[in-house]
């Protein structure tokens, strides 16, 4: 047997969706697992149960299934679906109903139907359930399928892929947490920030240590300041009943924006193992300063947008948003400045921002250089930009790295060049979509690229910190338009440093 064939069997496995007729898996899943099965990556032992509380038919959930990952990949009319392809993969798609809050006698058919296609798919007896449910339920299954014998690694392995957000503050991710720990341990857990999964966020590893230009200047004898923004256009459209309970500290800034963060700011791991690097990630998490309430007023800025135009199109504020509450206090923008309080990044803020309904949508990480000390001697080098690496994380993938350089022509004049490159134009469509790398790292058992609980923890702490001294403040929302650049405040964040965000 080759070791092509041994890593195949190893992934052998049927793959349990909970929420298999939500909106995660008809957008996400099901074209991933799609793009998975047109590059070959998925075994031959594969199947996909989807587990949901409607009442549907095979060939009916098949029927929806192909309407979905046709409608995903050519949705732009430049990729028809590979029929051939297509046929394989709904072949390899069964459906059960199931009512999630029943007792575990409701989940023999599954139990019954998972046993056949053990047997037919020749899988072993591996699992990788995913639950694409709401929050409330996360310990509902992994409590239901641990009593129903489901998780108990007796034959073959079982893995549980648990999608953001785990628990809504520190003590009810510590709840949850306590709850999936007694039915599976650490090492079969694989909670999700698809974040993680985005090629240009994996990049960074490369970057920093595969280039002897970066590494030895990445600290605080050469790095001004970092930026991290992720700005959308979009608003919370038909969520607002969950993002009433959770705002963007919750649902941006507690996973994406602190991992990005982690990320860039990093020591060397002793190996590119998925331990080394997520010990490293803490590291960095358990060295946030803490924003207490005298700092906080010069350290953070919360916004909530109101009515206005993007795009040219009139849209409503936040509280005239479906299910939201017209006094709402809700968060959907936040600007704060961090430091991590270590030797490498000593006095170089972290400026972190992110928004609903802004004026553009963009996610990215700036690291801007100091100038050289003597720069002001000359002349002809007044006012010069500083060096800036830009990393591109959405909606484009890729990076540039700006320098200054002579102007063509007789006269000596400075200006600034792009050194640039574009993963999208590069690779364009073979680049791979977040929750294809992530379903297949988490059926090679590669867990670098999901959030460990003390990373979690970590994060919480931080997060809550700001939650309870911005809970007491009184606001004034909304205090900026729909399709704006945010809060004026947000500006005089970086103002009062003497810096500026940048927007490129």
């Amino acid at each position: 047997m080759t070791d092509s064939d041994m890593r195949q069997q190893d992934m052998a496995c049927l793959f349990v969706i909970f929420g298999g007729t939500g909106d995660l898996t008809h957008r996400k899943l099901l074209p991933a697992l799609y793009r998975l099965e047109k590059n070959g990556l998925l075994p031959e032992q594969f199947a996909i149960v989807t587990v949901g509380r409607r009442d549907k038919r095979e060939a009916e959930y098949r029927q929806d299934a192909e309407q979905s990952v046709s409608r995903a990949i050519n949705k732009n009319g430049s990729h028809p679906v590979d029929r051939q392809i297509l046929d394989i993969l709904l072949s390899r798609i069964y459906y059960t109903q199931i009512d999630f809050d029943a007792d575990e006698n409701c989940y023999q058919p599954l139990i019954e139907k998972l046993e056949i296609l053990d047997k037919q798919y020749d899988t072993g007896g591996n699992r990788l359930y995913f639950l694409a449910v709401a929050p409330d339920y996360f310990g509902v299954l992994s409590n239901r399928l641990q009593k129903c014998g489901l998780l108990d690694n007796a034959r073959g392995w079982q893995r549980l892929m648990i999608e953001k957000p785990f628990g809504s503050n520190l003590p009810t991710a510590r709840e949850l947490n306590s709850i999936i720990t007694k039915s599976l341990p650490e090492s079969h857990i694989f909670r999700i920030d698809h974040y993680l999964g985005k090629e240009m966020i994996q990049n960074i590893l490369a970057l920093r240590f595969g280039n002897s230009l970066f590494e030895p200047l990445w600290n605080h004898h050469y790095i001004d300041n970092i930026q991290i923004t992720s700005y959308e256009t979009l608003g919370v459209e038909s969520r607002g009943g969950y993002y009433e309970h959770s705002g963007i500290r919750r649902d941006m800034l507690q996973n994406h924006l602190l991992q990005m963060l982690s990320l860039i700011a990093m020591e060397p791991p002793v190996d590119l193992d998925q331990e080394s690097i997520r010990d490293e990630k803490v590291k960095v998490l358990r060295s946030l300063r803490a924003i207490d309430e005298q700092s906080s007023t010069r350290t953070i800025v919360r916004g909530q947008y109101g009515p206005g135009q993007v795009n040219g199109t009139a849209v409503k504020g936040y509280r005239e948003e479906e299910r939201v509450s017209p006094e709402s206090e809700t968060d959907t923008f936040i600007a704060l400045k961090a430091h991590v309080d270590n030797f490498r990044w000593a006095g170089v803020p972290f400026y972190i921002r992110a928004g609903k309904r802004m004026d553009h949508q963009s996610t990215r990480i700036v690291i801007e250089f100091k100038k050289l000390p003597g720069i002001e001697f000359f002349s002809d080098f007044k006012n010069q930009n500083p060096n800036l690496l830009v990393v591109e994380i959405q909606p484009n993938e890729g990076l540039f790295f700006q320098i200054n350089a002579k102007r063509p022509g007789n006269t000596f004049a400075m200006e600034r060049i792009n050194l640039n490159f574009s993963q999208s134009a590069q690779v364009q469509s073979n680049s791979p979509e977040a929750y294809e790398r992530l379903i297949l790292e988490a059926m090679r058992d590669n867990q670098s690229l999901f959030t460990r609980w003390d990373e979690l923890e970590c994060s919480w702490q931080f997060v809550d910190s700001i939650e309870n001294i911005l809970s007491a403040r009184p606001v004034d929302f909304p205090n900026y338009a729909a399709g704006s650049t945010g809060p004026e405040a947000a500006k005089r964040l970086t103002k009062a440093d003497g810096r500026e965000w940048w927007e490129l």
